[in-house]
């Protein structure tokens, strides 16, 4: 068989560029349906996805020659990788990509909220001229905690250094991790410290709805809340509780724990959210700029180098 790649999503043109420079033989068809996708995946070694569908046991059966799966993105999470285990399917995929994007998308968010730049936009723009409940927190002096320190975590600890804050850190899965830009603490001190907790972790069956009443009731001041990796990590209804009673003093939401329309419109949730004046909400674009566009591809196409077929 011959070293066939398809790609089924939307990915820059340096990705097929390389890969055609390494011996494959490259298909690219971001508008191929599952349903053809799965007609034809039997004739490839690899297939390269970023958010199209789930490459889950029903596509990983028609394929009896896959050998990799190239993730236009960070998380593995519409990957069903105990499959691709099983079946010595590797996985690559390319946090490095887009690590300062997210990390940049945090600190924007953050300072929005801090700062009331949505609601105070709005009043002006409908007649209002309010300084006084638009006045902003400050970054500096206060605590950042940080859940997950991998390359979305470090990158928004490297950009949070600028701001004089104290940057702490858990992660369940990593020790001894302490560096210029943090310092790694337990869990125990990221909710007695914080001012501002944000999540850098990814979606797994122990981390789905980690952040709900139980958990953000430990908190020992009113936080900040951002959230750039993944939506189903967090109960919606839980943060607007605590939007409510004043523990949230803001949320900066760029995942939801569903996304799209018309779905959205359906989560009995939804409507306090999007007029909630303490949250603001991005359509999951944190890692997906111009240039992590361009970037990700790069360091797949560097990664499928190093592939074993």
């Amino acid at each position: 068989m011959s070293k066939r790649i398809l790609i089924i999503d939307d990915l820059h043109p340096v990705f097929k560029e390389q890969a055609t420079a390494l011996g494959f033989e490259v298909d690219d068809l971001p508008l191929i349906t599952r349903a053809e996708t799965l007609a034809v995946i039997k004739n490839y070694v690899g297939i390269a996805v970023r958010t199209k569908f789930r490459i889950d046991k029903e596509l990983f059966d028609l394929a009896p020659n896959l050998k990799f799966v190239a993730r236009a993105g960070a998380g593995l999470d519409n990957i069903d990788e105990a499959v691709a285990a099983e079946r010595n399917i590797q996985l690559i995929n390319a946090p490095e990509g887009n690590r300062d994007a997210v990390g940049e998308h945090a600190i924007g968010l953050l300072l929005s909220l801090m700062n009331n730049f949505h609601k105070a936009d709005s009043e002006i723009r409908n007649g209002i001229w309010d300084r006084e409940n638009n006045r902003g927190y400050e970054l500096k002096g206060k605590t950042v905690g940080i859940i997950g320190y991998g390359f979305m975590g470090q990158s928004f600890a490297k950009k949070l250094s600028g701001f004089e804050v104290n940057v702490i850190s858990y992660d369940k899965y990593k020790t001894g991790f302490s560096d210029a830009f943090v310092r790694e603490v337990s869990m125990e001190e990221i909710v007695k410290q914080s001012d501002v907790l944000s999540l850098h972790i990814p979606l797994t069956k122990e981390t789905r709805q980690m952040v709900n009443e139980e958990y953000l009731y430990h908190f020992k001041k009113p936080i900040f809340f951002i959230n750039t990796a993944r939506g189903e990590l967090v109960n919606t209804s839980a943060v607007l509780n605590k939007i409510k009673s004043g523990k949230i003093l803001g949320a900066g939401l760029d995942v939801l724990e569903i996304e799209k329309f018309p779905a959205l419109n359906e989560q009995h949730w939804f409507d306090e959210l999007k007029k909630s004046g303490k949250v603001i909400l991005t359509p999951h674009v944190g890692g997906w700029t111009f240039d992590s566009y361009r970037k990700i591809s790069e360091v797949l196409a560097q990664k499928l180098s190093e592939i074993k077929l």
